[in-house]
């Protein structure tokens, strides 16, 4: 699937990554990483839904009303990360926190960037030092800050965007 996930932006990708748009009968493997993820990167987060109810939302919500990209790996069994975009927000970019620094965010962001090539916009918790970096690292721009009151965790953001040159 294009874009190559190997290409100059991100040479460090496995080269056995393979991205792939996602199906219904992904939701379970999504959900996994999806929790393991907040989990490990965010666990100052609230816990506010149990295992299903967090799968029934992505299985009814996410999949039905987001472009969905999931990738995997030969070494790594499954689905190791998924990147869901509504139009050009990116709402979701989530990898297992033991395939992390691998390229493999960096591919699926490309693969959010082809779908949406003039702008993007998405929200982080201004906590997450680590995605504000990874972002900034592929172009966006912090915007405006916000006191957690759009969000269900109540967990102060910041919106960042990209344009394309």
């Amino acid at each position: 699937m294009s874009p190559n996930p190997n290409s100059a932006e991100d040479s460090t990708a496995p080269q056995d990554l393979r991205l792939r748009r996602a199906e219904a009968a992904d939701a379970a493997e999504i959900t996994n990483v999806f929790l393991a993820s907040r989990a490990a990167a965010m666990p100052y987060l609230p816990r506010l839904y149990s295992d299903e109810q967090t799968r029934s939302w992505i299985e009814a919500v996410v999949l039905p009303g987001s472009t969905v990209w999931v990738a995997e790996t030969g070494e790594q069994p499954g689905i190791v990360g998924f990147a869901a975009l509504d139009g050009t927000v990116l709402d979701h970019l989530y990898l297992r926190p033991d395939v992390r620094r691998q390229g493999i965010g960096s591919a699926l962001l490309a693969a959010v960037k082809e779908a949406s090539p003039h702008e993007l916009s998405l929200h982080v918790f201004q906590r997450n030092q680590a995605a504000r970096a990874f972002y900034e690292r592929h172009g966006f721009t912090a915007g405006e800050l916000n006191d957690g009151s759009r969000n269900e965790e109540n967990e102060p953001d910041v919106t960042y965007h990209w344009t394309a040159r």
